[in-house]
């Protein structure tokens, strides 16, 4: 099979506490865009171990032995959802350590079309746990991380436009959130907030992402970058996505995005660029 592995970029990220297991529990708006990874998978006939093949641009960058692929496979056989071995050839087309979500998308696009065997919920809760907290939201196209355990699927789906940069900066999740020392307030979920579009902009505007002025500080080609996305005609605002460094603007129009990237090309022309749009 041949499936679409989609990154996700979130227009908002609030860190609310640290938790006892020493991960922080988050609020977040998210959308899945459509720049992805391509991946092939494979029946491995006769052979007792999964292979995993990473290929594309960014491939160089993935520890081809220890990845969530690899993660993924080994979960779902431990809970039986699989008693074969697989062929997996991933085509790295998502920046990697640029919070595009690239390794949960994988793994989430592995459960999800792997198993043969209709998952419980409380299941799918084990297995998310045990790869990433980031595949849970790779389980709905738009949303509101409410916390690390729950989603509340948005009711409408918007059509949004995108011109995401990534600066070729490497950035450790564990790092950036290792650096966090305040923490922002929980957030009641309210459905009025986000419907319709032009609320929901007005919304996401007034948020903003707790990790960025983080990475900023490492990192003030950062700032210098969102600060040129936002002067850009037609955009709503710029903001980074998940622990950086992938950079986006929030765009009225297709249109718009495609002329800030040929602007911004020229004064990056080693940068990664790409127009995107919700899926």
């Amino acid at each position: 099979m041949v499936l679409k592995s989609f990154a996700k970029l979130n227009l908002s990220l609030s860190v609310i506490k640290k938790l006892k297991n020493g991960f922080h529990d988050i609020q977040s708006i998210f959308c899945q865009i459509n720049i992805f990874d391509k991946i092939i998978i494979k029946k491995n006939y006769n052979k007792k171990n999964d292979q995993i093949f990473i290929k594309g641009p960014f491939s160089k960058h993935v520890n081809k032995f220890d990845n969530s692929a690899h993660k993924t496979l080994s979960v779902m056989r431990k809970y039986n959802l699989i008693s074969d071995h697989y062929s997996v050839t991933i085509f790295k087309n998502i920046p990697v350590f640029a919070g595009l979500g690239g390794g949960s998308s994988n793994a989430a696009t592995i459960l999800r079309n792997v198993s043969k065997k209709k998952i419980s919920k409380n299941l799918y809760n084990k297995i998310i746990k045990e790869i990433s907290s980031d595949v849970r939201i790779f389980f709905e196209k738009q949303g509101y991380l409410n916390s690390l355990q729950t989603i509340i699927k948005f009711k409408n789906s918007f059509k949004l436009y995108f011109l995401v940069i990534y600066p070729n900066l490497k950035c450790s999740t564990k790092e950036i959130y290792s650096k966090v020392r305040k923490f922002s307030s929980k957030e009641k979920y309210l459905v009025q907030d986000f419907r319709p579009k032009k609320q929901f902009i007005k919304r996401t505007l007034l948020k903003k992402n707790d990790l960025q002025s983080i990475v900023e500080k490492k990192y003030p080609l950062i700032r210098k970058i969102l600060k040129d996305i936002k002067s850009q005609r037609g955009c709503y605002f710029s903001r980074m996505t998940g622990s950086g460094s992938a950079c986006f603007g929030l765009f009225i129009n297709e249109n718009c995005s495609k002329v800030a990237l040929k602007t911004l090309r020229k004064k990056y022309p080693k940068y990664w660029f790409s127009i995107a749009k919700t899926i």
